[in-house]
């Protein structure tokens, strides 16, 4: 009962039983960690004499916490079908990704909208949730705080900066990403729309 009241914390409480059933059924160690910038949860295989082990960020809203779950879960399902013969996010990833993710949709867990982004997206996942850019704007409306703005957000030429404090401004859209000029050193960088910032000032 605690791991289940732990983990209605981080997800809708509805999932929370069946998640901790997973846990304890495939014997898996579970990690609800800081955040990570550069992924949203981890999945390792058994190694010597560990077990399984899945990682995800605690910063992540409640639908995008339990996504990002079953996304690690079915990991941890093809490995124990496939080992490393396939794969990570082949066909069989998404076979087990689909299966795994359709008891939460049939319990209508989801807003309607995220609902439907789930749905679309299980027609063809690819290897994170972020990618699809769909599924990720559906996700994200549901952030409790937002200290940051998408650079989709920002007009034309605004001047913005990043995490690590270099600034840039941001022009225009090539096909998926922003063509945006970095104003320390002059050099062009591709930026996803969904890129968190902060506005500095309108450029001329």
């Amino acid at each position: 009962m605690e791991k289940i009241n732990v983990l209605a914390q981080y997800m809708p409480p509805e999932a929370a039983p069946v998640i901790a059933k997973w846990i304890d059924y495939f014997q898996c160690e579970f990690k609800i960690s800081k955040s990570r910038a550069t992924k949203l949860g981890d999945y390792r295989h058994p190694f010597k004499q560990l077990g399984h082990k899945i990682s995800v960020n605690n910063n992540l809203n409640r639908y995008a916490f339990l996504v990002t779950t079953v996304h690690e879960f079915a990991h941890l399902l093809t490995w124990n079908d496939h080992k490393n013969k396939v794969k990570p996010h082949g066909g069989e990833w998404k076979h087990n990704f689909k299966r795994m993710m359709t008891p939460f949709l049939d319990q209508q867990i989801f807003p309607e909208d995220l609902h439907i982004a789930i749905s679309t997206y299980l027609s063809n996942p690819s290897a994170s949730s972020c990618t699809d850019l769909k599924l990720s704007r559906a996700l994200k409306k549901y952030d409790v705080v937002r200290d940051h703005t998408r650079l989709e957000e920002l007009p034309q030429h605004t001047v913005f900066t990043i995490k690590d404090g270099r600034r840039f401004k941001k022009g225009e859209q090539l096909r998926k990403r922003f063509r945006c000029e970095c104003l320390d050193n002059g050099n062009i960088y591709l930026f996803s729309p969904l890129a968190e910032v902060v506005a500095a000032a309108t450029g001329t």
